[in-house]
């Protein structure tokens, strides 16, 4: 644990290296990203070497003492330094510099596929918001994915939003980030699993497709406003559409990947 005479402040050299990683650029040519909040750092220090350095409060560096000899560098930093290094509106005093995470989506496939069946895996084509991108990452996990993949031109996985609505999630389950979302779906669909593209009006109603969910599974969603492009959809097995049976136009985003991967995750485990 790196202890200084007194806290650092927020004009410090090492404080704002870490605080340039706010920016994306900064991310992507160093490779690391901040982990903010105990969750998201509790989580980060469950994957050997992700973490580089943890800064603190003094007061999160009393409550969370026994991480302190999980990492390379503890820091103690003064209330405004770690804000200045914090993207939620009440900073809880202790944020990490993380490594990236993601993989490969060829080896992912691989390494699950040598250790167990891959049966459900969620792609985001084009999702811009990072919040829902992190919800996607949360319901996933929590649903039992085998894989995310922030495909196209979706949002940064590292942006800070993204990394918080995840919930620590991000740190639980791979990640892969694919420029293409047809290689994406191509990948997916030599893993042996059915491709099915969530789209409000699909052929096939979730409410009628437990044959197909019993299935191995990659769940396509699109963007949040425009959904996926008509060209992205006929690559998929099917389009299967959330049965409406209100008046609401629509479900956003976050809320139908997890009524379709809970469906998925329901029908694998009859």
């Amino acid at each position: 644990m790196t202890t200084p005479s007194a806290p650092l402040t927020a004009g410090n050299a090492r404080v704002k290296q870490a605080r340039k990683l706010s920016r994306r650029s900064e991310r992507s040519e160093r490779r690391l990203f901040l982990a903010d909040g105990p969750k998201a750092v509790e989580a980060a220090l469950d994957v050997e070497g992700c973490v580089v350095e943890v800064f603190a409060t003094l007061e999160a560096t009393q409550r969370y003492s026994e991480w302190h000899g999980c990492v390379p560098a503890w820091t103690v930093v003064e209330d405004r330094a770690l804000a200045s290094l914090s993207d939620s509106v009440t900073p809880a005093g202790v944020v990490a510099v993380c490594r990236f995470l993601d993989v490969p989506l060829a080896s992912v496939l691989e390494h699950v596929e040598a250790t167990s069946r891959v049966d459900l895996i969620a792609i985001c084509a084009d999702v811009r918001d990072p919040g829902n991108a992190g919800t996607v990452i949360r319901t996933a996990d929590a649903a039992g994915a085998d894989v995310v993949v922030l495909a196209g031109s979706s949002v940064d996985l590292y942006n800070p939003k993204t990394v918080r609505a995840s919930v620590g999630s991000l740190f639980h389950l791979p990640v892969v980030v694919e420029p293409g979302v047809r290689t994406a779906i191509d990948a997916a669909r030599a893993a042996g699993l059915t491709i099915l593209a969530a789209d409000g009006h699909g052929e096939v109603s979730l409410d009628a497709a437990a044959d197909i969910l019993s299935r191995p599974t990659a769940w396509l969603f699109g963007n949040e406003a425009r959904g996926l492009a008509p060209e992205i959809a006929t690559l998929a097995d099917h389009r299967v559409r959330i049965p409406i049976h209100g008046r609401a136009e629509s479900l956003n985003l976050a809320t139908a990947s997890a009524l379709c991967l809970y469906a998925s995750a329901s029908a694998h485990r009859r």
